[in-house]
């Protein structure tokens, strides 16, 4: 179940104001800064220089395995795509049954946005996975002394590279899978947060009744993502909150777009450019992807960090 807000957006008078311009220029601002870092720190090399960055640039790169090997030797790849595929599953069963008893107007929600994103994250999570499954069972020899990261055939020459100051990186598929999982990442906290901490102690005053389906969507997700961030060995990379902030301005373009053209309501109060202090709205929600997407980052470095202290030994790590 969920309220809705109606307002007659269809008018030109609703949009010809200076409410729409400064709300205008959040997003649009928003925009110009992820294009920005995108454009300045994303990288698209196979191979990078030892010399020619630091320590802390080095970390922004994704290597090859990354994408489907865990973090700690002991736990084998196996393990990892089952929780993914099992993942996929659940997102994907509760996002039918909600379509299916709500109806597709749901697309109309950030939450539904969102969670469409984590279904199709642990989808390609499960298809890299399986992948790399594969070629760890052909290729590769895990010894109590080894790691997963290379073929053991190529671990002499591989070392020779890194002597002389090169590392093997992913490709297109490994550089995504990172893009989509920390872009997920931001939205899913930024969706939960918002629902459990502002909407849900506003909508109980109001006498609000919170189905099933409303709580899994506003909680699995998180849970499931959580438990693959424990797992997996993804970096978290600054610079590419970008993705996230893209990703919710494209979501209010498209909310104007369908109600600049179709009086219908608002999924969530605060997008109404009539109701009072809407550009102060506007820009609380923009300036929230900063706590929603640090979180997160703080979560997998603290990840990291305890598994440099308490698993030296089997912790995997090419940095």
């Amino acid at each position: 179940m969920e309220l809705t807000w109606t307002s007659d957006t269809t008018s030109l008078n609703y949009w010809l104001t200076w409410k729409f311009l400064l709300c205008a220029l959040w997003v649009f601002s928003s925009m110009i800064i992820a294009s920005f870092l995108i454009w300045k720190y994303e990288e698209s090399v196979n191979t990078i220089t030892f010399k020619e960055v630091t320590q802390q640039k080095r970390t922004w790169f994704q290597y090859d395995c990354e994408a489907w090997m865990p973090c700690i030797k002991g736990i084998h790849p196996v393990w990892l795509m089952v929780f993914r595929i099992v993942s996929f599953l659940l997102l994907l069963a509760a996002g039918v049954a909600d379509v299916t008893t709500h109806g597709t107007e749901l697309f109309l929600y950030y939450t539904q946005w969102t969670l469409t994103l984590t279904t199709f994250y642990f989808a390609f999570g499960s298809l890299l996975s399986v992948y790399g499954c594969l070629n760890h069972h052909k290729t590769f020899h895990v010894g109590p002394d080894q790691d997963l990261f290379l073929p053991l055939t190529h671990k002499e020459e591989t070392t020779n590279q890194q002597e002389k100051g090169h590392f093997l990186t992913a490709g297109f598929w490994g550089y995504t899978f990172q893009i989509i999982f920390q872009m997920t990442a931001g939205a899913v906290v930024l969706t939960d947060s918002v629902y459990w901490i502002v909407i849900v102690p506003f909508l109980t005053i109001v006498g609000y009744e919170m189905g099933f389906l409303t709580v899994v969507a506003h909680s699995l997700n998180l849970f499931l993502l959580l438990g693959d961030t424990a797992l997996n060995s993804l970096r978290f990379p600054w610079f590419r909150i970008s993705y996230f902030l893209l990703l919710t301005a494209f979501y209010v373009l498209f909310e104007w777009i369908i109600h600049a053209f179709v009086a219908t309501w608002w999924p969530y109060p605060f997008l109404d450019l009539s109701v009072p202090f809407a550009p102060l709205w506007y820009l609380l929600v923009a300036l929230l992807h900063l706590p929603c997407y640090s979180i997160f980052l703080l979560v997998v470095k603290l990840k990291y960090y305890i598994l440099s202290r308490w698993f030296p030994q089997s912790y995997q790590t090419l940095r």
